[in-house]
């Protein structure tokens, strides 16, 4: 099958030439799947949650939360859903299980990773979310059985925004950054894997589907992966 990219309305240096690629290693979270839903949880449904643990008010509540959030932000505390349940008292588990039906991909996400199958990419999920996330999300959209291996940067120590998961994820996975595509949503992370001599990189406009297009700086970026086609 012969992949080639068409026109959406996005710039030239955003194509990708397929034949020059090998790997291709895809965020889930503002990549595949709707960050609205993770938007919602951290912003609405934990800090309704606290605030009745709290007896407060969620306003109130979300200015508890926000020093605390601003402390983690960058870490691997940040994805780790035993940090917050410790931190918080709550179960951010059962939670995320419960609101687990608003899970959803991103429009054309599962067809490019068809098309991509049909292709022989090797595919491989990359994903700072804690493990248990993981799972849940498998529940409900099953998104690890569309790649070859799928890796949460947990058992790395360190999450996609530091050098050490990169050097960590070579151990595990056997691939040439110069054959290798990185899409992901977090500049940040696009960042360090630069730093990392990956040579294929793009970034999501979309994560969210609720918000509008965010700005990309110098990546080159679609609105949904399926544009990269």
């Amino acid at each position: 099958m012969v992949i080639a990219w068409y026109h959406t309305g996005m710039s030239a240096p955003a194509a990708v030439d397929w034949s020059a690629i090998d790997s291709v290693f895809l965020d889930m979270d503002g990549t595949l799947l709707d960050l609205a839903f993770d938007n919602w949880f951290w912003q609405d449904l934990v800090p309704s949650r606290y605030a009745e643990l709290h007896g407060i008010g969620v306003e109130e509540s979300r200015a508890h939360l926000a020093p605390k959030f601003e402390s983690a932000s960058g870490t691997i505390d940040w994805y780790c859903i035993e940090y917050w349940t410790r931190e918080l008292k709550l179960d951010i588990g059962a939670l995320k299980r419960a609101a687990g039906g608003e899970v959803r991909f991103l429009p054309g996400a599962e067809e490019f990773l068809g098309r991509l199958r049909d292709a022989g990419k090797r595919l491989v999920l990359v994903t700072n979310a804690h493990p248990e996330t993981l799972a849940i999300k498998d529940e409900r959209v099953a998104v690890s059985r569309h790649f070859d291996a799928s890796y949460s940067a947990h058992p790395f120590h360190a999450p996609k925004e530091h050098p050490d998961f990169w050097k960590r994820l070579r151990e595990k996975e056997r691939f040439l950054p110069s054959r290798t595509l990185l899409v992901d949503d977090s500049l940040a992370v696009l960042e360090c894997a630069r730093g990392a001599g990956l040579a294929w990189l793009r970034a999501i406009r979309r994560p969210d589907s609720r918000q509008p297009p965010k700005d990309t700086k110098d990546f080159a970026a679609v609105d949904r992966v399926l544009d990269l086609l």
